[in-house]
């Protein structure tokens, strides 16, 4: 009898100690065998419940109430812990003891994006500018195997990126129909660049890679390039603004002969690449398909123009050419437009701010107008196509494509702009026109008349800083209520302090006939300040009647008290959200 409960002693005592080892435990490890991999031994706890249920251990009610309570608090934490890292190395899928109790892949991406604050989309992840975290992107990189439509990835604009981006790229093989990769100001790492370049063995139908403002690439491109086999379907690569060097040129150009499908390629404001661009050119024939060619502010030379004229003669499907901002190029067109003219398809011709001479216009009024396709031509900050004189302005008549040209700043005279203003009569598609900063259209705005009246199409009229007078306002107001400029959308009359109020009355009394102006600004400039007059009353009485306006620039414009409480009720008192910039 003492012998049977000695041994009913030890039965309760090993009741007690169950939840730590007994018998049950091989049911629970042969159960977890059979759904997971070798290796793993973690404890389930809801499996484990869901087997338990309704036994009695012979602990009281309120202490294994408190007890599971706890357990269930401790394994919550576990439980996630455990589900991160419960991915098998072959298929990357996590395996869960019970697919009532655990969600789903579907589920656990629509809860991720949920807590983004973004739409879930199978095909299109777009996590731009959403702060992510490190454990955003490894819960992410979790979530992968459940994307298999994948096919665009945005993470533009998360800092956090930068140092942890392997964590993403080694299951990036879930993903592999994925065409469009973005890692814009991500402050990737030389790590990061090397983790992107082995992930391009695996994303074999990648089209797009845009990394531009990671300025710690520059100098480590050949980590990344260096990863890139034929056969590569890459179309578009942006790298704006990487502090790319001439090493790094050298090495972009390496790769263009295994990336024939390239159609975008743009190096804006990378100031240092200029030193390699000679190399690069030589190899741009090795993408016979290149579109655009995107070259803003990169430190090109008149050596760099010259490599680049022999390359045009390959780029036969050549739609944007944007040499902007690159002011040591001046000087070099006269001797490097031999193929320019080639370029049957251009569209957009970006020469802004290139300090062109006037040799150089000598060349470009012979070549820009057998450029058939044209519709698009900014020459802005050139102070010598104004003062050249060669008529190419003369000469855009044979451009009857035209939808866009930028002229600002271009010191022209007189003769000049009648030249343009002869010539816009035949740009009936003209849809922007900028002559801001150039002195000479104020008081003769009357010789664009018959442009205007014919300018259908005109959006966008910009007319900054021309000296313009009162009677150039009231030609404005004039065409309009004529029935021309009827699709107006954007009118500058920025920095022309010589209009006076009277003029500024007249021009409101007409402005209601701008029915689609989104957006006009008055403003003064910045050296100036005037008090605003009483035409601002006929200001606002003409903004009531502007559904269509969102934006109003009156900076450096003085309102009185009474004035200023008048701006500030106008959206209420009109039921509008009109932004005034004063």
């Amino acid at each position: 009898m003492e012998k049977s409960n000695n041994i009913q002693s030890c039965q309760d005592k090993n009741e007690e100690d169950i939840p730590k080892s007994s018998p049950f435990d091989f049911i629970v490890k042969q159960f977890r065998g059979k759904r997971s991999s070798p290796g793993r031994r973690k404890e389930q706890p809801s499996a484990f419940k869901k087997i338990f249920k309704g036994f009695d251990f012979g602990k009281s009610e309120s202490r294994d109430k408190r007890e599971t309570e706890e357990t269930e608090m401790n394994n919550s934490g576990a439980d996630d812990q455990t589900e991160k890292k419960d991915i098998s190395v072959e298929d990357g899928l996590p395996h869960l003891i019970s697919e009532e109790e655990s969600p789903s892949g579907e589920q656990r991406f629509n809860q991720f994006m949920q807590k983004l604050g973004k739409k879930p989309n199978s095909k299109n992840l777009d996590l731009n500018n959403c702060a992510l975290s490190a454990a955003d992107v490894t819960e992410l990189a979790s979530l992968l195997p459940f994307l298999p439509e994948l096919e665009e990835i945005s993470l533009s604009w998360n800092g956090c990126v930068g140092g942890i981006l392997k964590a993403l790229t080694v299951h990036l093989h879930h993903v592999n129909l994925l065409k469009v990769l973005r890692l814009n100001n991500c402050r990737l790492t030389a790590e990061d660049v090397t983790s992107l370049g082995e992930a391009f063995e695996v994303v074999s139908q990648l089209e797009e890679l845009d990394l531009s403002w990671n300025s710690n690439i520059g100098g480590k491109l050949s980590l990344l390039t260096k990863k890139i086999r034929k056969g590569c379907k890459l179309k578009l690569l942006k790298i704006t603004d990487c502090n790319l060097t001439a090493k790094d040129g050298e090495s972009l150009a390496e790769i263009l002969n295994v990336i024939p499908n390239l159609e975008v390629l743009d190096l804006s404001i990378n100031k240092h690449i200029g030193c390699s661009m000679k190399v690069i050119a030589q190899d741009l024939k090795n993408v016979p398909g290149l579109k655009e060619l995107i070259l803003h502010m990169c430190g090109l030379k008149q050596d760099s123009l010259q490599g680049l004229d022999t390359a045009f003669q390959h780029l036969a499907e050549l739609r944007t050419l944007d040499m902007s901002c690159n002011k040591e190029i001046g000087g070099g067109f006269k001797d490097s437009t031999a193929h320019l003219a080639s370029l049957k398809n251009l569209q957009v011709l970006d020469l802004h701010q290139c300090c062109v001479t006037e040799e150089d216009m000598t060349v470009l009024s012979q070549v820009i107008p057998l450029l058939s396709s044209l519709q698009e031509l900014n020459l802005s900050s050139n102070k010598n196509v104004g003062a050249s004189s060669d008529p190419l302005l003369g000469r855009l008549r044979f451009l009857p494509r035209l939808k866009s040209v930028a002229i600002s700043n271009c010191g022209l005279g007189e003769e000049s702009f009648s030249s343009l203003a002869e010539a816009a009569l035949h740009l009936p598609e003209l849809e922007i026109l900028d002559l801001s900063w150039n002195k000479c259209v104020g008081g003769n705005l009357k010789l664009l008349l018959g442009a205007l009246k014919l300018a259908t199409e005109i959006q966008v009229l910009r007319l900054s800083s021309c000296n313009l007078l009162d009677e150039d306002l009231a030609l404005l107001t004039s065409l309009r209520q004529d029935g021309h400029l009827a699709r107006l959308q954007r009118l500058d009359l920025s920095y022309n302090s010589s209009i006076s109020d009277q003029g500024w009355a007249l021009f409101c009394q007409g402005l209601p006939a701008f029915t689609e102006l989104s957006e006009l600004d008055v403003s003064l400039r910045p050296s100036s300040c005037r008090d605003c007059g009483p035409w601002f009353s006929g200001l606002l009485a003409a903004l009531a009647k502007l559904p269509a306006l969102a934006e109003l620039g009156m900076q450096r414009w003085a309102l009185a008290e009474s004035q200023r409480k008048q701006l500030e009720s106008f959206n209420q008192d009109n039921r509008r959200n009109l932004h005034f910039d004063c």
